[in-house]
């Protein structure tokens, strides 16, 4: 039997383990006095800096703390100008902006940082960017939600030279489904002089791919602060593949139509004193009638001539047309007697107006003369793939 006295002496031994255990439980939850410093946010560039470049870049630092938001906005209601973006080091306590500001533009920065005892603190910075002296400006093909044909390259073309091709590049991206290989490449107009960047695939295009171009440009500077004012984007579906193959020596124009032949054309090229461009075309546009003169294009023989059904192919003036004045001469399917165009019947020529398509390709072969340039209307198909890489400013 245990006694009453043995049982009370028992139960010290555990109280004083029990006392013993919460105080060590106190000290364990006690908290880092320097975790309870407050999170402090600096900006760059803070309120009191002068006008900024467009392209600098903005920077967001935090201490005794994290970044938990940070937001660049351009002030004023349904303004045109561009929102900031930018990445979060791995760490949390630094944000660097990614892209560039439209200019003469005023923007705020707001920014959250949290430190380890879960208190917030906010900055705000307001500054404003420089306002360009001049510009460039940009036309984007094809236009937003069109169809065009296999040919197509995505295609931005500039109002001026841009001499930081690089710059512009890397703002640049284009996404497709189906997923598809390509490559920007940089061309220049031999007769006009606009430069552009393409985006061309491998090989033509596969049908009834999207392709969504975005563009991000304001406050790009393409060179000697000559700067670009805005963002663009557009989005095309790839159509028919129509391809028309035009062979010189037998005077014929055979159409294809996603791989099936759909007619042969007999055609008259180019008279040997003024051949036809060898080589891939992709047609421009096209029009019902179109006046055609010998100045046009610096052609020593003189005429003018409204021409029915014209399929526009090169800016230096080659056209796949009807040619009604030849009809019943034999030329067509049997001679070359044009002044470097592809001609044809009017019932032959308005056929395939109404079918051509911007984007379609023309492929001419059988020519004497030397084959078009990338940069005359849309050559770059004349390149092989490898070849056309390189004219990336980033290859």
């Amino acid at each position: 039997m245990i006694s009453v006295r043995s049982l009370r002496i028992a139960a010290v031994p555990s109280l004083a383990v029990v006392l013993l255990a919460a105080c060590q439980s106190g000290s364990s939850d006690s908290v880092d006095p320097a975790k309870t410093k407050p999170a402090k946010i600096s900006i760059t560039p803070n309120s009191d800096s002068g006008a900024i470049a467009p392209d600098a870049k903005v920077k967001v630092n935090a201490s005794n703390g994290t970044l938990t938001k940070v937001r660049i906005t351009p002030d004023g209601a349904g303004s045109q100008a561009v929102a900031v973006t930018g990445s979060l080091s791995s760490d949390k306590d630094s944000w660097r902006s990614n892209r560039t500001m439209t200019p003469g533009t005023t923007y705020t920065v707001e920014a959250t940082a949290t430190n380890d005892a879960g208190r917030t603190a906010t900055q705000r910075s307001t500054f404003r960017t420089r306002a360009a002296q001049q510009f460039n400006g940009v036309t984007v093909t094809p236009s937003n939600k069109t169809t065009v044909g296999v040919g197509q390259p995505v295609s931005v073309a500039f109002d001026h030279p841009v001499t930081d091709k690089a710059a512009v590049e890397r703002q640049l991206s284009v996404s497709t489904s189906p997923k598809t290989e390509g490559s920007w490449g940089w061309t220049k107009d031999p007769l006009t002089g606009t430069e552009r960047v393409d985006w061309r695939p491998e090989s033509y295009w596969h049908k009834g791919t999207k392709v969504t171009l975005r563009a991000r440009l304001s406050g790009v500077d393409t060179g000697n602060s000559r700067y670009l004012r805005r963002d663009v984007s557009s989005t095309f579906t790839i159509g028919t593949a129509r391809v028309s193959k035009v062979d010189l020596n037998k005077h014929t124009m055979t159409v294809f139509e996603d791989g099936k032949e759909q007619k042969s054309i007999p055609i008259s090229g180019g008279q040997p004193s003024y051949p036809t461009w060898n080589g891939k075309m992709v047609v421009l546009d096209k029009a019902p009638m179109v006046n055609m003169t010998s100045e046009s294009v610096g052609i020593a023989d003189p005429y003018n001539k409204d021409v029915p059904w014209a399929v526009h192919l090169t800016t230096s003036g080659t056209y796949a047309h009807a040619a009604p004045w030849n009809e019943g001469r034999g030329y067509f399917g049997r001679q070359n007697m044009s002044h470097g165009c592809v001609g044809m019947s009017e019932a032959d020529g308005k056929w395939f107006y109404d079918r051509a398509t911007r984007g379609d390709v023309v492929e001419v072969t059988g020519s004497t003369r030397e084959t078009v340039a990338t940069g005359n209307g849309i050559g770059d198909w004349n390149l092989s793939y490898s070849a056309w890489k390189k004219l990336s400013a980033l290859d």
